[in-house]
């Protein structure tokens, strides 16, 4: 029988850095905007889709500024967001849409939700049957080149999303 003996090797270092990915960078944002303070979001992916997230909450009153290689959000709580001045324009991007309606259903205040010609294609009654069955109103237009969602003034009491969440186990 013959023996080796293996030597020990250096330790390996150093760091890697993973491309920025989009389901992550829409999430940072909106979980940065309706927390309370700072959030530095590393790894931004900087696609018209997660440009179109920045954009939507900054119209709420978020302030998110580009420093360096960070996404810096200034939190204001879930109630700290504000009503916007016009519409929020998603774009092309169905993951806004979809996770900015969740979060405005609760605001105390109205807004609509634009999206471009391929968003008004797709389907958006598995986020807003839900909402509408705690209660939330929504007016719907349908143009060739735009989807409007109204979402009417009005909040959601901790009684009505213990309704509905027993509702759907």
């Amino acid at each position: 029988m013959t023996t080796q003996v293996i030597q020990r090797a250096r330790p390996l270092t150093g760091a890697v850095s993973v491309p920025g990915d989009k389901s992550i960078s829409h999430r940072a944002v909106m979980f940065g905007s309706i927390a309370h303070g700072t959030t530095r979001i590393r790894g931004f992916l900087q696609g018209e889709d997660c440009k179109s997230t920045i954009h939507c909450f900054r119209q709420l009153g978020v302030n998110i500024q580009e420093v360096a290689d960070e996404i810096v959000v200034e939190g204001k709580g879930l109630g700290g967001l504000t009503e916007p001045k016009s519409q929020l324009d998603v774009g092309n991007s169905g993951t806004t849409i979809r996770l900015i309606m969740g979060i405005l259903a609760g605001a105390p205040f109205f807004s609509t939700v634009a999206g471009d010609a391929s968003i008004a294609k797709r389907p958006m009654a598995r986020v807003t049957e839900p909402l509408v069955s705690m209660g939330r109103k929504f007016g719907a237009e349908t143009k060739r080149t735009l989807l409007l969602l109204r979402l009417e003034e009005q909040s959601f009491t901790e009684k009505t999303i213990r309704r509905v969440s027993q509702a759907h186990k």
